[in-house]
């Protein structure tokens, strides 16, 4: 059932995006269909991972992952909400809040089962929080590789535009991994005393 939600979901955003790119090419409107086309190929990725792979996809995550792309290439790039001002970091809160998501679903497939209750919440903890900000600092490095190769402007604001997204990364992460150890510590809770059984002896 999860698997059917992922295909609607990221198949409607992909006919989205792609009514977009025939809309604005039609227009001449170049900084629109390009991002258009970025949104096709990012929209489809879910629907190739699910056609060469056999992934069990998390809805939240792919939902969450839909709903950024929305907020960035179709609000922020095309309607222009980048010009808020305040838009770009509330993206990058959302960003740093969907990697801490993306490591705890990764958290959960990676460790056995049986052994969580072995592992320590902080270990958890520090793992979604550190993935958040790794993801954010790649983030970075491709935006100022790409103003230094092609001279682009990604890093609009310089050095002050990259410590706010940095910080708005690693804050939305801080606050999934918290909720993260604080629903860990209550699952795993007090450890209980088990009865050895009595030997043959004392039941004679």
């Amino acid at each position: 059932m999860k698997r059917k939600w992922v295909l609607m979901l990221s198949l409607a955003y992909t006919v989205f995006m792609a009514v977009l790119f025939f809309y604005y090419f039609s227009k001449g409107t170049t900084h629109s269909y390009q991002v258009a086309i970025g949104g096709v190929l990012c929209g489809a990725i879910p629907l190739v991972l699910a056609k060469f792979t056999r992934l069990a996809f998390n809805l939240s995550i792919t939902l969450s992952y839909l709903v950024f792309l929305f907020g960035s290439q179709y609000l922020g790039s095309i309607l222009h909400f980048y010009g808020l001002g305040w838009w770009d970091t509330f993206l990058h809160l959302l960003s740093g809040a969907l990697l801490a998501f993306v490591a705890i679903a990764l958290y959960e497939r990676l460790v056995h089962r049986e052994g969580k209750t072995e592992i320590s919440p902080w270990l958890l903890f520090w793992f979604v929080f550190s993935f958040a900000v790794l993801g954010g600092v790649v983030w970075e490095m491709y935006e100022f590789s790409m103003d230094q190769l092609f001279h682009m402007t990604l890093q609009g604001g310089g050095n002050s535009d990259t410590m706010v997204d940095l910080i708005a990364d690693t804050t939305g992460g801080l606050v999934i991994a918290v909720i993260s150890l604080i629903k860990t510590k209550s699952k795993i809770g007090k450890p209980t005393l088990k009865k050895e059984p009595l030997p043959p002896e004392s039941m004679a």
